[in-house]
């Protein structure tokens, strides 16, 4: 029996339309209820005036339930080391910490992706509770926001519809560094009240400066008190990425040497990933810009060998949209 022409190209459209709908990444769907979207505060601990706590603001994305299954993601088959019960589960949720330029597209840019897996997100104003510009006058230390990390853990913890035991971290650069503190049983110890991350994503964290007494010596602090301890860690996944051309690092290899030094005794649980040819903040799809910082190229100058270096902040569409895959089924798969 022939069908007509106009039947065959009706149902050619729709089977075309569906294979490519099931090969679609969830976050890239056209229609998506949109995330329920507010400005929260928390108090969090100031360890330069331990009188004057800090508040620190934020902007809290709940992604919408309403009419999930015919949108992007499906909370039943959702992949989750726990799931709530009911026709209303707890949500997964993931802070989003800046770097040292403060908050900017990096922070929507993967909040996006997670709020359409169903994934909850707060992205903390570190600077603005401190006066920070950027790299000018960032805290002398990480340290001094090591405390903030754990403050917003303690916050998401506290919301009806989150679940406490899986929350992850994600942090670019200053806030990469922060993830990797809140890594480490001594600043979970310290600070966390007995709350801990899920899982770690650390972007570009520097990591030659973990564990690093050398580069401390003019500061007078050892590794612990400085925020930068990466040897004891709370058994959470970490994943590092980090690209070839990266500014601080100069390379993926003090990374690789960081997961190498750690992951023998902490059960293999942090993982690197290198983006060839990518500069510092590759994710950061705002135009490129230099500037200067004293923890660059190794810490050349704060171990007497150079004048202050440069650092080169280059985007890159394609491995940003590739790390940010990655981010997402690294937390789906661990959250």
């Amino acid at each position: 029996m022939a069908y007509p022409i106009w039947l065959r190209a009706l149902v050619l459209t729709f089977w075309t339309g569906l294979a490519a709908g099931a090969h679609a990444d969830d976050w890239e769907c056209r229609e998506r209820p949109a995330p329920q979207v507010t400005f929260i505060q928390f108090q969090s601990p100031n360890l330069a005036a331990p009188q004057t706590p800090l508040t620190i603001k934020g902007k809290l994305s709940i992604p919408a339930r309403a009419n999930a299954r015919r949108n992007c993601f499906d909370f039943d088959n959702f992949p989750s080391k726990k799931r709530g019960h009911g026709d209303n589960p707890k949500l997964p949720a993931v802070l989003i910490l800046h770097g040292s330029s403060g908050v900017d597209a990096r922070g929507d840019f993967y909040e996006a992706a997670l709020n359409a897996a169903g994934i909850a997100t707060l992205q903390i104003d570190m600077w603005e509770a401190r006066g920070v510009v950027g790299v000018a006058n960032r805290p002398q230390l990480p340290i001094l926001t090591v405390p903030d990390t754990f403050s917003a853990l303690a916050f998401l913890s506290a919301q009806g519809n989150i679940d406490p035991d899986r929350i992850g971290v994600l942090g670019f650069s200053w806030g990469g560094v922060m993830s990797l503190a809140s890594a480490e049983r001594t600043y979970a110890g310290q600070f966390g009240g007995g709350r801990k991350f899920a899982a770690h994503v650390a972007h570009y964290p520097v990591c030659y400066a973990a564990n690093n007494a050398a580069i401390l010596r003019a500061f007078g602090v050892s590794p612990a008190q400085a925020g930068t301890l990466f040897q004891n860690l709370t058994g959470a996944p970490v994943l590092i990425q980090i690209g070839s051309k990266d500014s601080y690092d100069n390379s993926a290899a003090p990374c690789r040497a960081l997961a190498a030094s750690v992951n023998p005794g902490n059960g293999d649980i942090v993982d690197v990933v290198e983006y060839p040819g990518a500069f510092h903040g590759w994710d950061r799809l705002m135009v490129p810009v230099t500037g200067a910082d004293p923890f660059a190229n190794q810490g050349s100058y704060l171990l007497g060998t150079s004048a202050v270096p440069s650092i080169s902040i280059v985007p890159d569409v394609a491995q940003a949209r590739a790390s940010r895959e990655r981010v997402v089924r690294f937390f789906r798969g661990n959250l």
